[in-house]
């Protein structure tokens, strides 16, 4: 059995000390700073009931400035994740807050919530994405958390269609690393009959379903959470869902990280009623739709071209308003205060027969 010498206890010691130190100082300046908060707090109160205390645009450079500064050891996501728990928990003194999302609990959306949001928030799960929208609209929630597509398996449909006719503005996205776990009560694959997930996640598994379980039946249900549920229920049954599942319903990780694609990654949206200020590394969502004639979308890209912005993303939908004609949903950088930005939408909206702005909001961080 190897031993210890003296000299190397008591350098142990000396680092565990230093710790300790460095412990008490970090506790005073989090208590500072949750102390800072509490007196905005207090001066926003004083301002009235149209304060606004959740600034996306102030937390995202906050977070950027976390991720320039960092040496490590801890890498940026790590360091930045432990900043976002303590504005969480800093905001929660000024104004707690609620936020609406497409649950049930244990879903990659609540995940999203948590990453974007952090843990001292209220989480408010929802059957479906229009009543998340319905919720925020009401006032019910400060604030909601959807999805709007995934790097594998394309656009979430239902999302943007309501963009098409909800007043609320998009305040932030969040983009999320998806890693599917298999799970169940059981202690091998072999014992596995029936494999619960969504539909997307059996279509993200796919090839290392076929190649492990072949055979097995597969069923889509309405959530991975709904999966976890019934695994937890059902002798033979495994589902397809992340790590937050397989904990809320006590299940064992058979496999991890079955995705076909390492990358796979969802986006989700931040739903709000607020304008959100420039914060230096913005992103505009557009919605906008034209006559049907030659040369139509072409017309509608010059502008972009003309002013030097760059377009991201762009999907299309049925406009529901006439046979074969369709509305466009863009994603372009900068600003819609940005200078040539705003020329680019002034010319825009001239060449469009509809236009609307759906919000513009800070880059995911991280």
């Amino acid at each position: 059995m190897e031993t210890q010498q003296p000299g190397e206890i008591s350098g142990l010691d000396t680092i565990r000390d230093r710790i300790d130190e460095l412990d008490r100082e970090i506790q005073r300046l989090i208590s500072e700073r949750a102390a800072c908060a509490r007196k905005v707090g207090l001066i926003k109160q004083a301002q009235g009931p149209g304060a606004r205390y959740y600034r996306p645009e102030r937390e995202a450079r906050i977070l950027r400035e976390v991720l320039a500064r960092n040496e490590g050891p801890l890498d940026g996501e790590e360091m930045v994740r432990l900043f976002r728990e303590i504005m969480s928990a800093c905001l929660a003194l000024e104004h707690p807050m609620r936020i609406a999302f497409l649950g049930p609990e244990g879903t990659f959306t609540q995940a999203a919530v948590h990453k974007h949001f952090g843990h001292s928030v209220t989480t408010l799960p929802l059957g479906a994405i229009d009543e998340v929208f319905r919720e925020v609209e009401s006032g019910s929630a400060h604030y909601g958390v959807v999805p709007v597509e995934n790097s594998t398996e394309g656009v979430v449909n239902h999302t943007l269609d309501m963009l098409l006719g909800s007043p609320l503005k998009i305040c932030g996205e969040v983009e999320l690393r998806i890693h599917d776990h298999l799970m169940g009560k059981m202690e091998s694959l072999e014992e596995v009959t029936r494999i619960y997930s969504h539909s997307q996640s059996l279509a993200q598994c796919r090839e290392w379903l076929d190649s492990n379980l072949p055979g097995v039946p597969r069923e889509a249900v309405s959530s991975n959470a709904e999966a976890a549920r019934r695994a937890s229920e059902e002798t033979g049954a495994a589902a397809v869902a992340g790590e937050v599942a397989a904990e809320l319903y006590g299940l064992d990780i058979l496999a991890r990280n079955i995705e076909d694609h390492p990358n796979n990654t969802t986006r989700f949206l931040i739903i709000g009623v607020d304008e959100v200020p420039p914060s230096g590394e913005d992103k505009t969502s557009l919605l906008v739709s034209t006559r049907n004639r030659p040369g139509a979308l072409f017309q509608l890209l010059q502008p972009l071209a003309r002013n030097g912005i760059s377009m991201t993303r762009i999907e299309s939908r049925p406009a529901r308003q006439g046979t074969w004609e369709y509305v466009f949903f863009f994603d372009i950088d900068g600003h819609r205060e940005d200078a040539r930005v705003a020329a680019a939408l002034t010319e825009l909206e001239e060449e469009s027969s509809l236009f609307k702005v759906l919000g513009s909001y800070p880059k995911a961080v991280i």
